[in-house]
């Protein structure tokens, strides 16, 4: 725990103008209770020090940025596990999402649902070749319940939110790039190191300019993304109503294929 971060999930390195966080939940990295109602706290404190002017967030370990929601949280289809959660991710990367200054996601490994939610709700991604990206809540029975209907389509448009959604598509780095999800691929070990660079640049513009500016950008999404995310954790919940919520989570969990009931 540092003076940023109220949990040891999510460590905290001040490095000049730039807060270095990394997710540090072995093996997978995945998000819980603690380190999502940590997240908020951490990015508010980050917020409140007039130091900071940007952040980078990566993960422990050379596998998995984070391989998202731990789903043993969903295995018994209790709905107001599913809601609190829902709530949980919507505030942890709503809060990042209006984070002042510049984040930036350096993906270093697997980002998977929520982890690949996580890195939606920054700035810019930059990630290593060898890194994979996937939505594949659909999988399980459930959806992108933080942000990832949304924002993916705002980046990659209406047909790759829906191959990547729909179609369970699992995008490497260099497909990533093209389609706009990335902005820049780097070489494997590197993309800490190069956004911690692009980090530091922030800190050339006017931290007040910066923050007006981020504003103005996310002017065009306020219109829409806010009744998006309400209704992206309304359509979560009802999926714990459904037979096919409980087997395809349970599916996973016993490393079986699911049997969709369309039910």
């Amino acid at each position: 725990m540092s003076n940023y971060s109220p949990t040891d999930k999510l460590k905290v390195e001040i490095i000049e103008h730039t807060a270095l966080i990394t997710i540090d939940n072995p093996g997978a990295n995945t998000w819980d209770v603690e380190s999502l109602t940590g997240l908020k706290t951490l990015v508010e404190n980050l917020n409140a020090d007039k130091n900071i002017f940007s952040l980078v967030i990566t993960g422990a370990g050379e596998k998995f940025f984070s391989a998202g929601a731990d789903l043993k949280l969903f295995a018994d289809g209790d709905k107001e596990v599913a809601y609190d959660m829902g709530v949980k991710f919507g505030q942890a990367f709503e809060t990042l999402a209006d984070f002042r200054g510049v984040s930036i996601a350096a993906i270093n490994g697997f980002a998977m649902g929520g982890g690949l939610e996580c890195a939606l709700a920054c700035d810019i991604r930059i990630a290593e070749e060898q890194a994979q990206m996937a939505l594949p809540e659909a999988k399980v029975g459930l959806l992108p319940c933080a942000g990832g209907t949304q924002r993916l389509h705002q980046l990659v448009g209406t047909g790759w939110a829906k191959r990547v959604i729909l179609c369970g598509e699992r995008l490497k780095a260099a497909k990533a790039l093209e389609i706009g999800l990335v902005e820049e691929v780097v070489p494997t070990g590197t993309a800490k190191e190069v956004a911690l660079k692009l980090a530091a640049q922030v800190a050339q513009q006017s931290p007040v300019a910066v923050t007006m500016c981020k504003t103005l950008v996310h002017q065009a999404r306020e219109e829409t993304i806010p009744k998006g995310l309400m209704l992206e954790r309304e359509l979560f919940v009802q999926l714990f109503d459904t037979a096919d919520q409980k087997e395809g989570v349970n599916a996973f969990l016993e490393k079986r294929a699911p049997e969709w009931k369309n039910a």
